[in-house]
């Protein structure tokens, strides 16, 4: 049995109210050939045999059942049940999209919160209030980038993740701009070439902390030659791997972007996870969607307002920085209480335990019989390896519970003989050496 809000008598009710004796009627002006399609659809589920097939179709899923090894891009960290007890408080759910700052103080104070955070763990002076999630914060980094430089052409290096990197050339079909991918996958980027290029003029050069493949670099030379060319510099950052490392702003970026996926919100599927974007002050206006400020009121009293709302929602379309046209609230409070939860010296502790981790299995599978590294740089808790039989090494893996990283043939066809690997501070050293001891059988 089914629920509709509307019973036979309300529906005849409104028909004669607007003058029309049938359904069909409402749609005489649409030809027949597109009334009522046949649909290839089963009969109507009662509840109890809808949540039984929901539940048979959830078991084919062996994801859950998997030891996860896996991360490019979307990473398994433990989330401590506070983040999600205290983000799932209906006054955070229903107030979540401050359309009414003055009714909406709690949300606004957790949206500036996070505001501060996330300027602490980048060094730049400013954060929005978040964006709908990694790859669409550095095509916003671009057309920042874009309304401060004027070049109309964008540099991204190619140790950018391929899935960014897509997303990116999707975005620039559409608005003309050109984007040159530089460079290699793993990271090496040529001195002279790359000067040349940004001699040719660019807005941006895009380059990741650390690379898609894991490796850690130095930007700092990267943002001298950037800024003798004009370009700014836009840095795709692992907020987790900014407890070890230089900032971006210690580094010279102008701009830093990424997904905060590793700060307290789920794998789940996909999505929905959070884009952050930090920069500079001398680029606060340039910056897309919205960001939350501290004031006092005619009382005295400290309060929150939407500081500054360059979007479509509140301004004329010519005069907005983007068509964002909201924030991911609920996402980037769960980071907020992760952060809070873990303090400085908690992040720092988890981050070095991700990074022992896969160093600690990168040494010994490169130990095997024909493996070898793809990258020699340091690397953060990622790191990809050249195996005899990629695709096999992975099934062998699958067959005994391990969801072994990824194949890199889906990623770039030269890298096909490998594998990127991800060890967080979930995996235990039982599941290590058991990964280990899978692929010893086939060396």
């Amino acid at each position: 049995m089914s629920y509709q809000s509307h019973g036979p008598d309300d529906r005849a009710a409104m028909l004669a109210r607007i003058g029309v004796d049938r359904l069909d009627d409402l749609f005489a002006d649409l030809p027949a050939s597109l009334r009522n399609p046949p649909l290839e659809v089963p009969p109507g589920l009662t509840e109890p045999e809808l949540l039984r097939l929901a539940g048979r179709l959830a078991a084919r899923n062996s994801a859950a059942d998997l030891i996860c090894f896996l991360g490019a891009g979307a990473y398994d960290h433990y989330i401590p049940a506070a983040v999600g007890e205290l983000a799932g408080r209906a006054e955070f759910y229903t107030g979540y999209t401050p359309y009414q700052p003055e009714m909406t103080q709690g949300m606004l104070q957790a949206i500036y919160e996070y505001q501060t955070m996330i300027c602490e763990l980048t060094g730049l002076d400013v954060s929005n209030a978040s964006l709908y999630d990694g790859a669409s914060a550095v095509w916003e980094a671009l057309l920042m980038s874009e309304r401060h430089v004027h070049q109309g052409r964008f540099l991204v290096s190619r140790s950018v993740s391929p899935l960014v990197r897509a997303t990116l050339r999707a975005y620039a079909s559409a608005a003309d701009f050109p984007v040159a991918e530089v460079g290699d996958p793993l990271g090496a980027l040529d001195p002279a070439r790359l000067e040349a290029e940004l001699a040719a003029g660019a807005s941006a050069l895009v380059v990741a902390l650390p690379t898609a493949y894991g490796e850690l670099h130095d930007a700092t030379a990267l943002a001298e030659l950037c800024h003798r060319h004009r370009a700014l510099l836009v840095v795709i950052a692992n907020p987790l791997a900014l407890a070890l490392v230089k900032t971006p702003a210690e580094m010279g970026a102008d701009i830093c972007v990424g997904d905060g996926q590793p700060l307290g919100i789920p794998l789940q599927f996909g999505g929905p996870f959070l884009g952050f974007l930090a920069t500079t002050n001398a680029l606060v206006r340039k910056m897309p969607g919205r960001i939350v400020g501290a004031t006092v009121d005619a009382d005295g009293q400290r309060g929150f307002v939407l500081t500054l709302q360059a979007r479509e929602q509140h301004i004329r379309r010519e005069k907005a920085t983007s068509n964002v046209c909201t924030n991911q609230a609920l996402m980037a409070l769960r980071a907020t209480i992760y952060l809070t939860l873990l303090g400085r010296q908690g992040l720092r502790e988890l981050a070095t335990v991700n990074l022992q981790h896969a160093g600690w299995l990168r040494r010994r599978l490169l130990a095997l019989p024909g493996v070898s590294a793809l990258g020699e740089g340091p690397h953060f808790h990622e790191f990809a390896i050249r195996v005899p039989d990629a695709r096999g090494w992975h099934q062998a893996a699958l067959q005994a519970g391990y969801l072994a990283g990824l194949p890199l043939a889906e990623w770039e066809p030269e890298l096909a003989d490998g594998l990127l690997l991800c060890a967080t501070e979930q995996r235990t050293r039982a599941e290590l050496e058991g990964l280990v001891a899978v692929w010893e059988e086939l060396a």
